[in-house]
């Protein structure tokens, strides 16, 4: 079975709460329960955390390298200068899908620049919880075509 690591960025566990008319009113517990599912009716073991720090998301990236096949990360904010998230996942050579549940190109102009996205695979942005649901459909495909090589 694939395992893909599902990490969630800074401020995300207010998902529901926080800014509703741009992140949803969908709950961050809901979203991981549709990952869960959808994971695993597609056959894909899915590990899901959430850190506000950006340490500890360096370090669940490095974990990663031990047994996950793939990562999904939403950086959050993170997302537009951090340096040391971007090494991280340069640094374990695991195919990594970039999410968002806004579409980062269509906000202030600071949000659409991902120092992440040059070392990911791809990048899903604008489709709310559903961007992870793709991110782990292209995680799972990115793991398979490894494979096949």
């Amino acid at each position: 079975m694939i395992k893909v690591r599902v990490i969630h960025g800074p401020n995300l566990n207010l998902l529901s709460a926080r800014e509703p008319q741009i992140y949803g009113s969908t709950s961050l517990a809901e979203i991981d329960e549709r990952i869960k599912a959808h994971a695993e009716a597609i056959g894909v073991q899915a590990e899901i955390s959430q850190f506000n720090s950006e340490g500890e998301i360096v370090n669940a990236i490095h974990e990663a390298r031990s047994w996950a096949d793939a990562i999904v990360i939403n950086p959050g904010a993170y997302t537009h200068y951090s340096v040391a998230i971007r090494d991280a996942v340069a640094a374990v050579d695991l195919p990594t899908v970039e999410v968002h549940l806004s579409n980062i190109y269509a906000r202030e102009e600071f949000r659409r620049t991902s120092v992440i996205a040059p070392v990911c695979a791809g990048q899903i942005s604008g489709f709310g919880g559903a961007s992870y649901l793709l991110g782990i459909e292209a995680a799972k495909h990115l793991v398979e075509e490894r494979t096949e090589e």
